[in-house]
Order: structure tokens, then sequence, then C-alpha cells
């Protein structure tokens, strides 16, 4: 499966990298910022692309406004935002048309790596999209993995 990655912070998008490629992913593409995620997008095609909540330049919501963008402008993308933060706003705008190839993670709420990949699979065929506590909303005992609600 090939993956494009998109995080502001240096360290953690090459840890994620390797993790993934040690994993079988190909990674095709790493991007800093949300312009050069969109040109990665572009340039290769992936199956999805992981995406950071906050980006430069203001490190608010950047990554968010970028995901929305490849949710309408590259359908065939799966989107998983990979976040330390839970936006619902931009969240809900995600999941308009559907839920199918978008997902939700919270950095801190991943136990292993398997779960990771699993999730990216998921996102990738289009499966149900999950997180970990996404909101008060998502049914289950705290710290499962929960649904997003549809």
């Amino acid at each position: 499966m090939r993956v494009v990655l998109a995080d502001d912070s240096v360290l953690l998008r090459e840890g994620i990298a390797r993790l993934l490629e040690d994993a079988g992913f190909e990674v095709v593409g790493q991007a800093g910022d949300p312009d050069g995620l969109m040109l990665k997008v572009r340039s290769y095609s992936p199956d999805v692309a992981i995406v950071d909540i906050r980006m430069p330049p203001t490190h608010t919501d950047e990554g968010l406004r970028a995901a929305l963008t490849l949710r309408h402008d590259f359908p065939g993308t799966g989107v998983l935002v990979f976040s330390q933060y839970i936006e619902t706003s931009y969240s809900a705008q995600l999941l308009e048309g559907g839920a199918a190839g978008v997902g939700y993670l919270l950095k801190d709420r991943v136990a292993n790596v398997a779960e990771f990949s699993a999730a990216l699979q998921r996102v990738a065929e289009a499966g149900p999209p999950w997180t970990r506590r996404w909101s008060a909303s998502c049914s289950g005992p705290a710290g499962s993995a929960a649904a997003w609600p549809r």
C-alpha cells in the first residue's frame, strides 16, 4: 500500500515512516506542511495520506483543512488524520458524504504498530474508519477502539 505522510515534526514523521516501512507499507512521500502534502499526493497518487492537524504556518488547523481538500480533490485517496488534538468541527466535515476512506486517530491512543497498521489498511480500503475515544458520542469502554458515529 502506498502512503504519503504529513507531519511538521521531522522526528515523528521519520519514525512513523520507518515503522510503516517495517510493517510492509510503501511510504512514497513525506511532507512537513500542507503545500508539500498536496504536491506529494498529486505526484504519487497514494492509497492513503496520513495528516497531522496542526501544521505550519500557524500550527492551528492547516492539516485538517488540507485533509478536507484531499477528500474533495482526491476521492480515491484515503485520509487518516493523526493528531494529539480532537477537532470535532472539522472532523464532522470530513465525514460529509460518508465515512468510508476517512479515519481519525489520536497519537497518544495508539497502543501498537499492528493497531495503527490495521487502521491505515481499513482507511485505504474504504472500510469503516475508527478512533479511540473520538468524542463522548462514541460508544464502547474508555480506551477501546470505537467506530465513528454515522
